[in-house]
C-alpha cells in the first residue's frame, strides 16, 4: 500500500511545472491539503503517557472531501441519520447516466452540470411517479452524484434511493405501484431524462459544442430493487464522504508510473492498472468537486422543506422511526510504547507557511 499524499509528494512539482495556470484552484486546494494532512502543517495535539512520561503526537486531519484518510466517521455518522428517514417499504436504487458525447461539456462546466444532473434527475422521477398507470403521487428521493469509474475514469452519474411509494396530490392517501414486482419503467425514465437535461442546458455556456448526436441517441436509467434500503445506503457513503481512491489501493511508484488496483465489473475479479505519475494525479483530480458544491441532495417530501408532509406519511404508514442514538463514546488514546492510558497535554498549532 502507497500513501496517496506520498504520490502527490513525488510527482505534483512536475505535474505542476507541467500545466502552471492551468490547474484550477479547486485541484490546487485539494493537493495542498491531502499533503498537509495528518502533519504537523495542521498543529496538532500532545499526549503524554502518565506511566513512562514520554509524549506523544496526534496531528490534526485536512478535513478535505478528496482526501482518503479522512471522512470515514462522518460516512458512518452519515448512515445513521439516513436511516432514520427509511420507511417500511420496499426500496430502489435508480441511477441516471449520460452518454459519452456529453461528459467533455460536464467536465468543463462542472457546477452547473452536475447542478443540473441532480435537479433533473429527481424531476424525471416525479414527472413520471406522478401518472397514475405507474404511481399517482409524489415521490421522496435521496440523490447522490458519482463522478468516476472503476479505473478512475471520468463518469459522471446520479444515484437515487427512492421508496416504492409517494403521496397523493391532496396528501389524503399513501399510494404503492400496481405490481410489488415493478416500480418505474426504465424506458420512460430514460426518455423524459433525456429530454429534461436538454432543455436545462439548451441555453448553458456554450452548449454547442454537445454534439447534436447526443440527444438523438438513447439514453440508459436503471431501476433496481434494494430492499430495506439499508445496503444502498450502505454503498452510498463510499461516495458521499470518502474519495475516488483509497490508499489501501494504490499498490506502487516505480519509474514515475503508478500501479493501482480495481474491481473489474464484468467478473467482479481484482485487477490492476498502470498509468504515468501525470495521468494518474489528473485522472484523480478531476474528481474533485467545485468548492461548496453539494453532491448530496434530497428532493419530494425528503426535502427539509417538507417536514409538514413527511409528518402526514409517517402517520399514514403508523410508522414511528427509531431515535437517534448518541455516538459510542471515543476510546482513550493508549501509549504505544507500555500500552497505558495518554493524557492530554498540549495543543500545537499550525507550522508557518
Amino acid at each position: 500500500m502507497l500513501p496517496l499524499a506520498e504520490v502527490l509528494r513525488r510527482h505534483w512539482p512536475a505535474y505542476e511545472r507541467q500545466f502552471g495556470p492551468a490547474i484550477l484552484a479547486s485541484h490546487r486546494r485539494a493537493v495542498q491539503a491531502v499533503l498537509n494532512c495528518r502533519t504537523a502543517a495542521l498543529g496538532g495535539e500532545v499526549y503524554r503517557c502518565a506511566d513512562c512520561r514520554r509524549d506523544h503526537f496526534v496531528y490534526h486531519s485536512c478535513n478535505h472531501r478528496a482526501c482518503p484518510l479522512c471522512g470515514n466517521a462522518d460516512a458512518t455518522e452519515w448512515i445513521a441519520r439516513q436511516k432514520l428517514k427509511l420507511l417500511p417499504v420496499a426500496y430502489y436504487l435508480i441511477t441516471f447516466t449520460v452518454p459519452e458525447g456529453l461528459r467533455a461539456w460536464l467536465r468543463s462546466h462542472q457546477k452547473i452540470g452536475y447542478g443540473a444532473l441532480l435537479k433533473e434527475s429527481a424531476g424525471t422521477l416525479q414527472d413520471v411517479a406522478r401518472r397514475d398507470k405507474y404511481l399517482g403521487g409524489e415521490l421522496g428521493c435521496l440523490n447522490v452524484l458519482h463522478t468516476w469509474g472503476r479505473q478512475l475514469q471520468f463518469h459522471p452519474h446520479v444515484h437515487c434511493v427512492v421508496p416504492a411509494g409517494g403521496l397523493r396530490r391532496d396528501g389524503l392517501r399513501w399510494c404503492r405501484p400496481p405490481s410489488p414486482d415493478f416500480f418505474l419503467p426504465q424506458i420512460v425514465l430514460a426518455a423524459r431524462w433525456r429530454s429534461r437535461l436538454r432543455a436545462a442546458l439548451q441555453n448553458q455556456p456554450d452548449a454547442q459544442q454537445i454534439p447534436a448526436l447526443v440527444w438523438r441517441q438513447k439514453w440508459v436509467v436503471d431501476v433496481q430493487p434494494v430492499g430495506s434500503g439499508q445496503t444502498a445506503l450502505k454503498y452510498l457513503s463510499a461516495y458521499v464522504y470518502r474519495t475516488a481512491l483509497g490508499s489501501q489501493r494504490i499498490l506502487q511508484d516505480q519509474a514515475s508510473r503508478i500501479t493501482f488496483k480495481y474491481k473489474d465489473s464484468a467478473d467482479q475479479q481484482w485487477s490492476t492498472l498502470t498509468l504515468p505519475a501525470g495521468e494518474f494525479i489528473r485522472r484523480f483530480l478531476q474528481h474533485v468537486l467545485p468548492r461548496g458544491f453539494q453532491r448530496v441532495r434530497y428532493y419530494g417530501w425528503l426535502s427539509a422543506a417538507a417536514n409538514t408532509k413527511w409528518q402526514r406519511i409517517l402517520a399514514l404508514l403508523a410508522w414511528k422511526p427509531e431515535p437517534l442514538q448518541p455516538p459510542p463514546p471515543r476510546c482513550q488514546p493508549l501509549c504505544p510504547d507500555c500500552g497505558r492510558p495518554l493524557r492530554w497535554a498540549a495543543t500545537l498549532g499550525r507550522a508557518p507557511p
